[in-house]
């Protein structure tokens, strides 16, 4: 099959960049569960922003930390707005600035500043590590957020003698409709996705927040049968904090990101042969002989319990289990024949009389 990701259902928690990634992975073959975990709001009427850009001109920041390309831009977006876009650019030109990754770079130098460090890690802590190696004491810093606000690396800085003018340019909010994150959530509870990709750090920690009490299933999942990718280190830290193992690419970019999966999902997945033929199991598909075919949700689950075990009879109860709540064992019978006519192929499962059902391996 030449869609690398054919079979597979992926779940989506960016907001801004969402669509790109939802084409990134479609155009592979997934199918794209799109649920924003959270959206950014504008500070660019914000009496806060007004008040920190006004510090900078008062005390010029020695020191710039550019923490994301959004925020900058924004930033200066709003300086022009209150006629303070010169004066702001005046001062910053004269600070060391450190970019904690490309997109801040890149504004930066949009905006005519340069750029004198990034860290290979893009995180803060070792922004914090370099500026406290470089020495800090008695200066000024003008660190710009992203998102929320970071008290670790403020009172680091603080108490090597720093003065921290932090400068809140959005914030993150929850999503406007909050259903799609719910029913993600469902869906990785229930393992019915493959795969969740986040593309920052609050994404992730907002989707547990949002989980509540079903927290511990999330996580269970994610550390088991749902794999959690992220764009980069920064955004993995909250999953790998609570035990979650997570793919990650070497350079945090969506097109990275969306190989990582190509690479790691297919070699996740069930291989055995029944009845005569080749199958691989897939997230809602099985691959039989070559030739996808996507099934239903309950015929899937009846064919991943008889995987797991081939040749091996699975009774009516047993299977029962792997249904939604309120089935009975008619539905088992009308799973094990949608799974029958799905697979198109009736020889793979067979009918125990009186036992139940198994898939052939003679």
């Amino acid at each position: 099959m030449r869609e690398e990701l054919a079979g597979f259902t992926i779940g989506v928690t960016a907001d801004r960049r969402r669509d790109e990634l939802a084409a990134l992975l479609e155009r592979r073959g997934a199918r794209v569960v799109l649920a924003p975990a959270l959206r950014i709001v504008p500070l660019s009427d914000d009496t806060e922003l007004r008040e920190a850009t006004r510090a900078c001109l008062d005390q010029p920041p020695d020191i710039l930390m550019a923490n994301t390309g959004i925020g900058m831009r924004g930033w200066l977006e709003a300086a022009e707005g209150w006629g303070l876009a010169e004066p702001l650019r005046s001062v910053l030109a004269g600070s060391y600035v450190v970019a904690r990754g490309p997109k801040a770079r890149g504004a930066i130098r949009a905006a005519g500043l340069h750029d004198q460090w990034s860290p290979a890690s893009e995180s803060c802590d070792e922004v914090v590590d370099h500026l406290r190696r470089r020495g800090v004491a008695g200066q000024v810093i003008a660190m710009q957020l992203h998102g929320e606000r970071q008290p670790d690396c403020t009172l680091a800085l603080e108490a090597a003698g720093a003065t921290v003018i932090e400068v809140p340019v959005y914030r993150w909010a929850p999503p406007t409709d909050p259903a799609p994150l719910h029913r993600l959530i469902d869906l990785i509870a229930g393992r019915l996705v493959d795969a969740v990709t986040f593309t920052s750090a609050p994404a992730a920690e907002a989707l547990l927040r949002a989980a509540g009490d079903r927290s511990e299933a999330v996580l269970s999942a994610l550390r088991s049968d749902v794999l959690a990718s992220c764009v980069g280190a920064v955004t993995a830290e909250p999953l790998l904090r609570r035990g979650v193992p997570v793919s990650a690419p070497g350079r945090a970019r969506l097109g990275a990101l969306v190989r990582t999966i190509v690479d790691e999902l297919p070699r996740r997945t069930v291989t055995f042969k029944a009845g005569g033929h080749l199958l691989t199991l897939r997230g809602h598909a099985a691959v039989i002989d070559g030739e996808l075919r996507p099934l239903a949700p309950a015929p899937m689950a009846v064919l991943r319990a008889l995987a797991q075990s081939p040749g091996r009879v699975l009774s009516r109860t047993a299977l029962l289990r792997t249904l939604p709540r309120g089935a009975d064992e008619h539905a088992v019978e009308m799973a094990v024949a949608r799974l029958r006519a799905g697979l198109r192929a009736p020889r793979v499962v067979q009918t125990v009389v009186k036992r139940g059902y198994r898939l052939r391996v003679d």
